[in-house]
């Protein structure tokens, strides 16, 4: 089969959210990376809010993780900076004085915005162990970030 006709990670994450929604993209990214988690947090007020989450051991969210206050967030840092990357939470000055350092260990995010063009909240893997994001997956995350807001609601 000819380059042309195959067809792209992309597309077929469309694909997904136009039949299956949301928690099946979710679930798409994450079969992607080696992270147990993949979520969206939704920027309200001083908090983020988790409205979505694929957790591949099918796990709940912890209740201290369902609303955080921004300040405390590591969402906090890819709203701002357009990114927050870390490997290693533990290790990771950027994130000292947070309750969540060490906690969540493994944290690649990116922001989100809604079908305005207006800052929704985050897109982001975690995990509770260290976890690398290769280059290449981040970057998909970053085009799959800019087809979600179409199917947020």
């Amino acid at each position: 089969m000819s380059a042309l006709l195959e067809p792209s990670p992309l597309a077929d994450f469309t694909r997904v959210l136009a039949a299956d929604g949301i928690g099946a993209g979710l679930a798409f990214l994450n079969q992607r990376v080696t992270h147990r988690c993949t979520a969206i947090y939704r920027l309200e007020a001083m908090t983020v809010r988790n409205l979505y989450l694929f957790d591949r051991e099918g796990a709940l969210l912890p209740e201290s993780l369902g609303v955080v206050q921004l300040d405390e967030s590591f969402c906090q840092h890819a709203m701002r900076d357009g990114s927050f990357l870390t490997e290693d939470t533990r290790a990771d000055s950027r994130v000292d004085g947070s309750p969540f350092k060490g906690v969540v260990v493994s944290y690649h995010g990116l922001p989100l915005l809604d079908g305005r063009g207006e800052l929704f909240g985050t897109l982001c893997h975690f995990d509770f162990v260290p976890r690398s994001l290769v280059d290449s997956e981040f970057e998909f995350l970053q085009k799959a970030a800019r087809v979600l807001p179409a199917y947020l609601r």
